[in-house]
């Protein structure tokens, strides 16, 4: 019987001890699980914001309103520093840091990100955006936008987190353009990017490609008879001072999307996940109201100076850049006609 009765009480130790072994690991995995799901560790998270504009610039005063707002929601916790005059490279190099997780964020138009996902190039062809506010229904609001985005995250670790307006590229010269038949032989400077050499062939311009600080002497020498930029651009640079007028061609709507890299979110806790996510909305829309109140100033601006502004038939210029489709659509493969059938679809 006494040996039945410790035999019995040995049993029961053991069941005992089994049980607070299993407690501890229940406790120890919960407590792991808690890291990821919150900030509360106290862990500081530095981010590293590059960018190409200067300190003087819409995209850097943006950026600084999100740097403010990130830190006071989340006590501290989370800051962004700023690298403003492309120290850190041009918009490429940033996005190839980005993916190896050297950067953490910089602004990109979503139509460069056809470097890794081709069919988003379509969205800086000339005249196959209509406005910013189109722009947006592509990229958020249609199939074509989710797997695009889906793909950037999954597949090249590039999450496109929100958009901002960065202006619309009109055209500038010395003499008025009120049709395509005015800008027949005239020597446009434009950027090397297919797609803008592309404005300047279809429209019958020479396409001319040249350093952007070399634009305003060669302008003011003849050197070539007007260039295509945002109103902003051609106020900073005093394009206005060397043309007379400004044709509001409306060709390429720039945006600035805010891409943050994939292996910073996911380092995130998600409670910080959710303040950056909600402070690049909130931005995107500071970003966006900057640069339209901008060019909504620009205007009476430039004919307070003197320049002559003229708006041009935009159906003449969308017929013959159409011509340049067929190019693209190659590049692309499968699919394209389709990809630029939902962007028409999704004007109002």
């Amino acid at each position: 019987m006494k040996k039945k009765l410790i035999f019995l009480l040995g049993f029961l130790m053991l069941l005992v001890l089994a049980a607070c072994g299993d407690s501890e690991t229940d406790t120890a995995s919960s407590s792991d699980s808690g890291e990821n799901e919150s900030g509360d560790n106290g862990e500081v998270y530095e981010l590293q914001f590059g960018m190409q504009p200067n300190t003087q610039s819409n995209e850097y005063e943006a950026a600084k309103f999100l740097a403010d707002y990130v830190e006071e929601e989340s006590d501290g916790q989370l800051t962004i520093s700023l690298y403003p005059d492309a120290q850190l490279g041009d918009d490429l190099a940033m996005l190839g840091q980005l993916q190896e997780g050297s950067l953490d964020i910089t602004f990109s138009e979503i139509g460069r990100l056809g470097q890794w996902v081709p069919r988003a190039e379509l969205l800086m062809v000339p005249y196959v955006i209509e406005d910013f506010d189109h722009i947006e229904r592509v990229v958020y609001e249609t199939e074509f936008g989710e797997e695009l985005r889906n793909e950037l995250v999954e597949e090249h670790g590039l999450r496109v987190v929100d958009t901002g307006y960065n202006g619309t590229r009109v055209t500038t010269a010395n003499f008025e353009i009120n049709g395509v038949s005015d800008m027949e032989g005239m020597s446009l400077r434009v950027p090397e990017a297919e797609t803008l050499l592309d404005y300047a062939e279809y429209v019958g311009a020479t396409p001319t490609p040249m350093n952007f600080g070399e634009v305003y002497l060669a302008l003011q020498t003849g050197q070539v008879d007007g260039q295509e930029n945002p109103l902003s651009a051609i106020e900073a640079q005093s394009f206005h001072e060397v043309q007379d007028y400004i044709a509001l061609t409306n060709h390429v709507v720039n945006d600035n999307s805010y891409v943050v890299s994939e292996q910073t979110w996911q380092e995130l806790p998600e409670d910080l996940q959710q303040i950056l996510n909600d402070g690049i909305e909130e931005t995107a829309d500071y970003h966006t109201e900057l640069f339209q109140s901008e060019e909504e100033e620009l205007i009476e601006f430039f004919e307070g100076e003197g320049v002559t502004i003229t708006e041009p038939n935009m159906d003449e210029f969308r017929e013959a850049l159409s011509e340049a489709y067929p190019k693209y659509y190659d590049k692309i493969g499968e699919g394209a006609e389709e990809y630029m059938e939902v962007i028409d679809e999704a004007r109002e």
